[in-house]
């Protein structure tokens, strides 16, 4: 089998998560975040078993930060999950952030960015700079 047609028969979701940073440029659309949208759906610790004590924390991070998770686009490729809408997706059920460094890394961005008063769009262009 020659590269090409190996390359057809791997499915989108592959490509896009083997795509180096670089190749991504462009590819985080952010959505607007919903009003009444809040952390409810964010896994716990106890839904992690076996994972560290940094994950746990991130995962209380963007709890925390729902409201402006829900407005930012990741960057690793989780758009092309079904179930994907936001970063905020990525820490729920099925998402791809408990193994994932770009979903944690955008995650603590948000955070620290959050905390230091800075606007979602602050934050967007942030996220867009680091992993755009």
């Amino acid at each position: 089998m020659d590269r090409r047609t190996f390359v057809r028969g791997l499915p989108v979701g592959i490509l896009i998560v083997a795509a180096t940073p670089h190749d991504l440029r462009g590819w985080i659309k952010h959505p607007e975040p919903r009003p009444e949208i809040d952390g409810r759906d964010v896994l716990t610790a106890e839904d992690l078993p076996g994972f560290t004590a940094e994950t746990h924390q991130i995962y209380d991070m963007i709890r925390e930060v729902a409201h402006i998770a829900d407005g930012i686009g990741c960057g690793c490729g989780c758009a092309v999950m079904p179930h994907y809408r936001s970063l905020l997706t990525c820490f729920h059920q099925g998402g791809m952030a408990m193994g994932c460094a770009i979903c944690q890394g955008e995650a603590k961005l948000v955070y620290r960015r959050v905390q230091e008063g800075q606007s979602l769009e602050q934050i967007r262009r942030a996220i867009d700079a680091r992993y755009g």
